[in-house]
């Protein structure tokens, strides 16, 4: 099959996810990617990015059970960016994820742990001499594990991934991650996302911080705001804002 004809199927396949899933666990919050969940996010970022640049990213972003211990997330992102001196708009990337949980247990009667093993597929639909994409498309393996406080409802969720192009530009990138996932006043949530990715062709670091506070309007509605930042010297962006509207079913 030819690479572009990969691309659309990559593409057909996010357009039919949302039609299938199993039951998912009511009380899980979708902002944690480990969570067993059935959700469409509708989300919107926008970047400051290094010097007078902007990029805005709308996206889909949803996740369904398959079976219950295998979960299956998807992307698909468009771009609006002025970082090559026109504003160019475009398709950006198409990504799906695989999730399979090994074992979910009670350690204690405080500690619950969910253990994950998965693969990302992500394939590039952009134009670099627009400035939309990476001109790569990459697989990239990861595991982690949540520690669910039973009592607090405090989620701490370390993850280690790798990136590895096998089309396009190469990527070769390692990244490390924790979130850590607090609901507050019945039904608000905040969430701190931290990722450390070490980049082995260039040996630089471009971390970066995400704060989210998020609303649960009812059992099948939520709404939440994103604040993210660059962080140190080989930072992706500067500053950003973000909304999402999440349907879970």
């Amino acid at each position: 099959m030819k690479m572009s004809g990969i691309k659309l199927v990559g593409v057909a396949l996010i357009g039919v996810i949302a039609a299938v899933g199993i039951p998912a666990q009511a009380d899980e919050n979708a902002s944690n990617p480990l969570a067993a969940t059935n959700n469409t996010d509708f989300r919107l970022q926008t970047y400051d990015l290094n010097g007078s640049a902007s990029k805005q990213d709308a996206f889909i972003d949803g996740a369904f059970m398959l079976r219950d211990n295998l979960k299956i997330k998807y992307e698909l992102h468009y771009n609006s960016t002025d970082i090559t001196g026109t504003r160019y708009s475009g398709f950006e990337q198409a990504l799906l994820k695989a999730i399979y949980f090994p074992s979910d247990k009670k350690l204690n009667d405080t500690w619950g742990m969910r253990t994950a093993i998965g693969l990302d597929w992500a394939v590039d639909l952009g134009n670099t001499s627009q400035g939309i994409g990476s001109g790569t498309d990459t697989l990239a393996p990861f595991g982690g594990i949540a520690f669910a406080n039973l009592k607090t409802g405090l989620t701490l969720i370390p993850l280690i991934q790798h990136f590895e192009s096998y089309n396009g530009t190469s990527v070769s990138t390692t990244a490390a991650r924790l979130i850590a996932l607090q609901p507050f006043a019945e039904k608000y949530w905040a969430k701190l996302d931290l990722i450390l990715p070490y980049d082995w062709n260039t040996g630089t670091v471009p971390a970066t911080a995400e704060i989210q506070i998020g609303y649960n309007v009812n059992k099948k509605i939520a709404v939440y705001g994103d604040v993210l930042v660059g962080l140190g010297s080989n930072r992706p962006f500067d500053k950003g804002i973000g909304i999402g509207l999440r349907l879970k079913y």
